[in-house]
Protein backbone atom coordinates (compact mmCIF):
# COMPACT_ATOMS: atom_id res chain seq x y z
CA UNK A 1 0.00 0.00 0.00
CA UNK A 2 1.19 3.34 -0.75
CA UNK A 3 0.86 5.84 2.32
CA UNK A 4 -0.68 9.33 1.52
CA UNK A 5 -1.25 12.62 3.58
CA UNK A 6 -4.61 14.15 2.65
CA UNK A 7 -6.38 17.36 4.16
CA UNK A 8 -10.06 16.62 5.17
CA UNK A 9 -12.37 19.00 7.37
CA UNK A 10 -12.60 18.13 11.07
CA UNK A 11 -16.26 17.36 11.38
CA UNK A 12 -15.97 14.49 8.19
CA UNK A 13 -12.47 12.95 9.97
CA UNK A 14 -14.37 12.77 13.27
CA UNK A 15 -17.31 11.79 11.52
CA UNK A 16 -15.30 8.81 10.50
CA UNK A 17 -13.46 8.29 13.67
CA UNK A 18 -16.96 8.23 15.15
CA UNK A 19 -17.90 5.48 12.72
CA UNK A 20 -15.13 3.84 13.24
CA UNK A 21 -14.75 3.35 16.78
CA UNK A 22 -18.93 2.15 16.74
CA UNK A 23 -17.30 -0.85 13.96
CA UNK A 24 -14.70 -1.57 16.00
CA UNK A 25 -12.28 -0.62 13.02
CA UNK A 26 -9.80 2.14 11.85
CA UNK A 27 -10.88 5.23 10.21
CA UNK A 28 -7.85 5.11 7.69
CA UNK A 29 -10.01 1.40 6.53
CA UNK A 30 -12.89 3.72 6.37
CA UNK A 31 -11.16 6.14 4.25
CA UNK A 32 -9.80 3.24 1.92
CA UNK A 33 -13.39 1.72 1.46
CA UNK A 34 -14.24 5.23 0.42
CA UNK A 35 -12.10 5.58 -2.37
CA UNK A 36 -12.18 2.68 -3.47
CA UNK A 37 -16.01 2.94 -3.90
CA UNK A 38 -15.00 5.92 -5.53
CA UNK A 39 -12.66 4.67 -7.77
CA UNK A 40 -15.16 1.67 -8.81
CA UNK A 41 -18.30 4.06 -9.40
CA UNK A 42 -16.99 7.22 -10.68
CA UNK A 43 -13.32 6.40 -12.33
CA UNK A 44 -13.94 2.79 -13.49
CA UNK A 45 -17.67 2.99 -14.11
CA UNK A 46 -17.40 5.24 -16.57
CA UNK A 47 -19.18 4.66 -19.57
CA UNK A 48 -21.69 5.50 -22.68
CA UNK A 49 -25.39 6.24 -21.93
CA UNK A 50 -25.49 3.54 -24.94
CA UNK A 51 -24.75 0.98 -22.28
CA UNK A 52 -27.07 1.53 -19.55
CA UNK A 53 -30.28 -0.33 -19.48
CA UNK A 54 -33.26 2.45 -19.97
CA UNK A 55 -35.12 3.78 -16.38
CA UNK A 56 -38.43 2.73 -15.90
CA UNK A 57 -40.59 5.65 -15.27
CA UNK A 58 -43.89 4.19 -14.93
CA UNK A 59 -46.72 4.40 -17.56
CA UNK A 60 -48.24 7.23 -19.60
CA UNK A 61 -48.92 10.65 -17.39
CA UNK A 62 -50.69 12.02 -20.35
CA UNK A 63 -51.32 11.40 -23.98
CA UNK A 64 -48.30 13.75 -25.86
CA UNK A 65 -49.82 16.96 -28.36
CA UNK A 66 -48.06 19.26 -30.97
CA UNK A 67 -47.20 21.96 -27.89
CA UNK A 68 -45.16 18.82 -26.24
CA UNK A 69 -42.90 18.74 -29.85
CA UNK A 70 -40.97 21.61 -29.28
CA UNK A 71 -38.51 21.09 -31.88
CA UNK A 72 -41.58 19.87 -34.48
CA UNK A 73 -39.83 16.33 -35.18
CA UNK A 74 -41.97 13.74 -33.03
CA UNK A 75 -45.46 14.72 -33.54
CA UNK A 76 -45.50 15.56 -36.87
CA UNK A 77 -45.45 11.99 -38.28
CA UNK A 78 -47.74 10.44 -35.79
CA UNK A 79 -48.52 7.52 -38.31
CA UNK A 80 -44.58 6.61 -37.95
CA UNK A 81 -44.73 7.18 -34.31
CA UNK A 82 -47.15 4.91 -33.55
CA UNK A 83 -45.92 2.16 -35.49
CA UNK A 84 -42.60 2.67 -34.11
CA UNK A 85 -43.65 2.59 -30.60
CA UNK A 86 -46.98 0.67 -30.31
CA UNK A 87 -47.57 1.54 -26.36
CA UNK A 88 -47.54 5.33 -26.94
CA UNK A 89 -50.84 7.36 -26.82
CA UNK A 90 -51.28 10.38 -29.09
CA UNK A 91 -54.17 13.11 -28.74
CA UNK A 92 -54.58 15.05 -32.29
Amino acid sequence: MKPITINVSEPVYKAFQQHAKKADRKAAELIREAMELYRRERIQGQSSLRDRDPASVGGVIRPIDREDDLLGENVCSTHSLLRLFPGLEYAA
